[in-house]
C-alpha cells in the first residue's frame, strides 16, 4: 500500500505569526511530499529487488525518506494554532499527567523549554529535537536524531524539526528565535495523548 501525504489538521496560515503560511505550504506540499514520493519509489524498488545486494543498496533511501515521512506526520499533529492569538489550544499545557511528568523531571515547563532548546540548537547540521518517553524507565528525556532518522529508542512525545526548511524563510539562521517561537504552537493535548499511550494507560 502506497504512503500518502496526510492532510494538515489546520489551515496553512493557522500557525501565524509563529510559523508563516509560506513555510507551512512549502514544508508540507513540497518537502513532505518529496519524502512520500521517494519512499514509495524505494519500497517499489525493494519489492522488485532480485538479490540481497540490491536490497541493501536501498536501505539508505528507505531510512531517509521513511524517517522523513514518519517524522513529519508526527510533526504536523504536534502543532496547533496558538492560544495566545486566540486561534486554538497551541502552547497551553493544562494540568494533568503530562504536566506532572514534566514538572517531576525538569522542575517546570520553562526549564524544559530551556533545556530542550539548548540541546536542539546544538545539533550539527540538520535533525530533530525530541521530548521522548523512555520505555524502560517511563521517564521523559530530551534526545536528538540526525537528518531524518526517526526516534526509535523512545516514544516520541514532542518533536521539533530543525532542518532549515522548517524556519529559514522566517527566522533566517537564528535557530534560537525559531525554537523560542515554536512553543507557542505546540499541541500539548496531542503530546499528552502520546504520553498516556506510551505509558500504556490510554489508547488512541
Amino acid at each position: 500500500m502506497s504512503n500518502t501525504l496526510p492532510d494538515l489538521p489546520y489551515a496553512y496560515d493557522a500557525l501565524e505569526p509563529f510559523i508563516s503560511r509560506q513555510i507551512m505550504e512549502l514544508h508540507h506540499k513540497k518537502h513532505h511530499q518529496t519524502y512520500v514520493n521517494a519512499l514509495n519509489a524505494a519500497e517499489t524498488a525493494y519489492a522488485k529487488a532480485a538479490n540481497p545486494k540490491e536490497r541493501i543498496a536501498l536501505q539508505a533511501a528507505l531510512k531517509f525518506n521513511g524517517g522523513g515521512h514518519i517524522n513529519h506526520s508526527l510533526f504536523w499533529k504536534n502543532l496547533a494554532p496558538a492560544a495566545s492569538e486566540k486561534k486554538g489550544n497551541g502552547g497551553v499545557l493544562k494540568d494533568g499527567p503530562l504536566k506532572n511528568a514534566i514538572e517531576n523531571t525538569f522542575g517546570s515547563l520553562d526549564n524544559l523549554k530551556k533545556e530542550f532548546n539548548t540541546t536542539t540548537a546544538g545539533i550539527q547540521g540538520s535533525g530533530w529535537g525530541w521530548l521522548g518517553l523512555n520505555p524502560s524507565t517511563k521517564r521523559l528525556e530530551i534526545v536528538t536524531t540526525a537528518n531524518q532518522d526517526p526516534l526509535l529508542t523512545h516514544v516520541p512525545i514532542i518533536g521539533v524539526d530543525i532542518w532549515e526548511h522548517a524556519f529559514y524563510l522566517q527566522y533566517l539562521n537564528v535557530k534560537a528565535d525559531y525554537l523560542n517561537a515554536i512553543w507557542s504552537v505546540i499541541n500539548f493535548e496531542e503530546a499528552e495523548k502520546r504520553f498516556l499511550e506510551g505509558n500504556g494507560s490510554s489508547k488512541l
